[in-house]
């Protein structure tokens, strides 16, 4: 099955116009065990935000919703508890995700390739 068949009944659990928005709410979705993507429809050839015409979702199978809308709807941590938390992180653990899911899950790419392309073969024979 193609991601884009497995995710096609997926709803959307939060909207936003920010990219690195919609992944912190991805993240903190996935920390509570809540399978999540992020769907932009946001062009990232140019670095335009145009606010609700380039709507970014995070979506959740229909089965998660309420428990992704009960996670959201908790108060956010305070400044005190993030600091404990990331003091207390351990950096020599494991990342979280294999290069392959990590791949499904980044909302964007990473690097733009700026070299001049090669030469097709086909074009000089003409």
């Amino acid at each position: 099955m193609s991601d884009a068949a497995r995710y096609e009944e997926w709803v959307s659990a939060f909207s936003t116009s920010t990219d690195f928005e919609a992944d912190l709410v991805r993240d903190r979705l996935d920390e509570a065990g809540i399978s999540a993507v992020v769907l932009t429809q946001r062009d990232h050839s140019f670095n335009l935000n145009v606010g609700d015409l380039s709507p970014v979702h995070v979506m959740v199978p229909p089965t998660e919703a309420e428990a992704a809308a009960a996670v959201l709807a908790e108060a956010p941590l305070t400044d005190e508890e993030l600091e404990r938390a990331a003091m207390e992180a351990d950096v020599m653990a494991p990342d979280a995700h294999d290069p392959t899911s990590e791949a499904r899950l980044d909302s964007g790419i990473d690097e733009i390739s700026l070299e001049v392309p090669e030469d097709d073969e086909d074009e000089d024979d003409a």
